[in-house]
């Protein structure tokens, strides 16, 4: 159904990872199935990263959601970590370097970088986007660009469900 061919233009396979993912959201709308692609299609298109997957909110928490990886934390507190301080923040956070960042919550310890971008529908937060690079300043404006594009078309998917 869905086939990675991925481009040699950084620009252009993240295009293609952008309508991959509006694909997806199109064929279902069960959310959780989707989101298991999308995560799988983002570990499809883009290099040098270990970790990609999703944190519910649940009852005032993150809570583990659809990835790709190794075995992940469970449960994220708002406000703690990375994923925790996109949540309080309703901002994205790029890490160059999470050993430095103040209270970095370590999963994996092969993660290095990492860039977690909070989904808001109807105005709450509904989770998180989170990747997690094993180098160090994977994230630009490039990934950060076409990550926020898709957590906007899952915004959109998930208010529309409501």
């Amino acid at each position: 159904m869905y086939r990675v061919k991925r481009q040699d233009d950084p620009e252009k396979n993240y295009q293609l990872m952008a309508y991959m993912a509006r694909r997806v959201l199109e064929d279902d709308s069960d959310i959780t199935a989707c989101l298991a692609n999308i995560s799988a299609v983002i570990n499809g298109y883009m290099d040098k990263i270990n970790w990609v997957g999703f944190y519910i909110m649940k009852d005032r928490e993150l809570v583990l959601g659809p990835f790709q990886g190794l075995p992940a934390c469970v449960r994220i507190q708002v406000g703690k970590g990375v994923c925790g301080t996109a949540v309080a923040e309703k901002k994205t956070q790029v890490v160059e370097d999470v050993h430095k960042f103040p209270g970095h919550i370590a999963c994996d310890s092969a993660s290095n970088s990492e860039i977690v971008i909070p989904i808001i529908a109807n105005g709450q937060v509904f989770g998180v986007l989170d990747v997690d690079s094993p180098e160090f300043n994977r994230f630009g404006e490039l990934e950060n660009k076409y990550l926020s594009e898709i957590c906007t078309h899952i915004e959109k998917k998930f208010e529309s469900l409501k």
